[in-house]
């Protein structure tokens, strides 16, 4: 039985990123932020944020913003990159450098506060 969270990278569009290829996609991103969802199958709290964007997707949407993930288990050097002790992480960075981590996922407000006082500061 396939779920809404199984399809989730279908539903929710995410450019799906390695370890490799990281650098190179930011630093040709047309988006002022880019936030790397770094996540694992049947990771209990990754499931948990997949269903909360996935409850009101669009508050998860701004146009200066652009969405990559990365799977830790299939790339393990992610992980080990971001220096990452959990998952789900959220690393968030403005054109092309690293702001911050998100981690663990607080909720979507929080969430959603978060990303909107970094957008303040390439608008201000």
């Amino acid at each position: 039985m396939t779920t809404d969270v199984d399809t989730f990278f279908d539903r929710f569009a995410m450019l799906e990123i390695s370890d490799d290829s990281l650098d190179g996609v930011l630093s040709a991103s047309p988006a002022d932020i880019d936030i790397l969802f770094l996540w694992g199958r049947d990771c209990p709290n990754c499931e948990v944020a997949k269903r909360t964007i996935l409850v009101a997707p669009s508050r998860f949407v701004w146009p200066q913003v652009r969405w990559l993930h990365g799977s830790v288990y299939a790339e393990p050097a992610l992980g080990t990159r971001f220096g990452l002790h959990g998952i789900p992480a959220f690393i968030v960075f403005g054109r092309g450098r690293k702001l911050g981590r998100i981690s663990p996922f607080p909720g979507a407000e929080p969430f959603i506060a978060a990303i909107n006082q970094q957008l303040d500061k390439f608008t201000a």
